[in-house]
């Protein structure tokens, strides 16, 4: 099933097999040989194809369509995402305002500048830092639910 995706990042940036090859310093053959599922790629091939394609590793193990569909328009109608993952059908069902910031992130991420992209997750768990923590007082938990012990 990799295979399918690596064709897909690939024919998504309208490269022919010879340039993934040359970017990735992966043979032609090999490309080939992935792509037809035929070969099981090594660790180190899926780094350097993913390298090559300019996304991280995990994502070639993804359809390139769910990131396609979450940068377009959020507007936009998506009949077919559930085909694609249920989570960017969630997304894609979400409210204009969520779906618009996805849109953003998935803009961002498919530029491919590995220097923008950090710097967003770099804000992005600031953010999340800044969250305020809920606690649920002790004598609303469930009984039986462990005490915490008297210091």
């Amino acid at each position: 099933m990799i295979g399918a995706h690596i064709r897909a990042w690939r024919e998504h940036r309208r490269w022919p097999i010879p340039d993934l090859a040359s970017r990735a310093q992966v043979t032609e053959a090999m490309i080939e040989a992935i792509e037809g599922d035929t070969v099981d790629p090594s660790a180190a091939t899926v780094e350097a194809l993913a390298a090559g394609l300019g996304v991280p590793a995990p994502w070639l193990y993804g359809d390139p369509r769910a990131l396609i569909a979450l940068a377009a328009d959020p507007d936009e109608s998506h009949e077919g995402a559930a085909a694609i993952d249920p989570v960017t059908a969630q997304i894609l069902g979400a409210a204009h305002r969520e779906r618009a910031l996805f849109a953003l992130l998935a803009q961002l991420i498919r530029a491919g500048d590995p220097k923008l992209v950090r710097a967003a997750e770099v804000n992005l768990r600031s953010l999340i830092k800044q969250i305020p923590r809920t606690t649920v007082p002790w004598e609303s938990r469930p009984s039986g639910h462990f005490e915490p012990p008297a210091d």
